[in-house]
């Protein structure tokens, strides 16, 4: 796919008060101690490269004396804000190891890595300026996908729990080839699945290195997850392919692999598969769902040129009129979600209607 068709410079979109109201409704708006500005007081940096001497675009930053303490501090609470009860108790027991800085892509985020000192565990924070295109993702992966999301927000500042898993590029590079038959087939279902949900969500941009291969150990077998990382995209982009990672070049080699091991059989069972969660899951949470679009629908997340494009395509796609109808994104992902949810209930023999 030409990446022209990619937006190289997405705009940061502002939180409504629509949005911040229903926020706040879900518990993920709340008081922080420190802002995404404050962590770019950082006074020097050193590069940082991975094991085999590639530079990863991250940078350590250390801070003046006189700083450091107040800002360790502040990142010790956002901590139990994000994960206790965000009360002070287990502060003396927190250390933050390390403060770095992303140079690349959109957010330019900050990863705090934050130790426990009695048992050495450690997890990593995101710090991030706030994107109402992003807020959305995470909301929209809280409620559509197979995972839950973990993030707060407060004005213009957001805080996202680090998501485990390999890195789909390196995950490419290093581990498929080698791959057992068997977890091929495995992995090309997941990906399978992992396209359709993308596009119905209308989640854009699904390149290798924005998502994550989680690997989870069975008695009898290894399973695997494809799980989105990066939001920004989240119902932005105009041409509908976007929203399909099997279109992206860096996920040929993933393509390819599942056109091998699957047959066009299995792969029309898993997408119908997925809608068919998809349904389930955006039924099952009707109520949060219908709030959540509704901020979608008075919101300016996209361009009008982009708009206009992503509804031709998708009436072409699926026929449907009410796409052409649609005004906005919020209405373009609610009539996605309707279609299939029409569909689902009218295909299933066993649903009472």
């Amino acid at each position: 796919m030409d990446e022209k068709l990619i937006s190289k410079k997405k705009p940061a979109f502002p939180i409504t008060d629509l949005l911040s109201n229903y926020l706040t409704d879900q518990g993920r708006n709340i008081k922080i101690p420190i802002f995404y500005d404050d962590l770019l007081r950082f006074q020097g940096a050193v590069e940082i490269f991975d094991d085999q001497g590639n530079d990863t675009l991250w940078i350590s930053c250390y801070f003046a004396e006189h700083e450091r303490d107040e800002i360790e501090l502040s990142l010790k609470q956002m901590y139990s804000i994000l994960h206790s009860d965000g009360s002070d108790s287990i502060l003396p027991y927190l250390n933050i190891d390390s403060i770095d800085f992303c140079t690349f892509g959109n957010t330019k985020p900050f990863r705090v890595k934050v130790r426990n000192i009695i048992n050495d565990n450690y997890i990593f924070l995101y710090i991030k300026k706030a994107d109402a295109s992003r807020i959305y993702g995470l909301e929209l992966e809280h409620l559509l996908s197979p995972n839950h999301i973990n993030f707060l927000v407060h004005k213009d500042t957001l805080i996202e729990e680090h998501i485990s898993g390999i890195p789909g590029d390196t995950f490419i590079s290093r581990h498929l080839e080698a791959l057992p038959e068997q977890d091929k087939r495995a992995l090309a279902k997941e990906f399978v699945k992992f396209n359709e949900r993308c596009f119905v969500r209308l989640l854009a941009d699904m390149r290798s290195y924005n998502y994550v291969i989680v690997i989870t150990h069975d008695f009898d077998r290894i399973q695997y997850r494809i799980r989105a990382i990066d939001f920004d995209q989240q119902s932005f982009e105009g041409n509908p392919k976007v929203y399909k990672p099997q279109f992206l070049k860096e996920n040929n080699a993933l393509v390819k692999m599942s056109l091998k091991v699957l047959t066009s059989e299995s792969i029309e069972q898993y997408e119908k598969e997925e809608r068919s969660l998809l349904a389930k899951r955006a039924t099952s949470e009707h109520e949060r769902l219908f709030d959540l679009l509704k901020c979608m629908k008075e919101d300016h997340i996209s361009f009008p040129e982009k708009i206009k494009e992503l509804k031709s395509g998708l009436f072409k796609l699926t026929g449907d009129v009410k796409f052409k109808k649609s005004k906005n994104m919020g209405e373009l992902l609610n009539t996605a979600l309707d279609f299939i949810i029409r569909n689902y209930k009218n295909e299933n023999p066993y649903i009472i209607k």
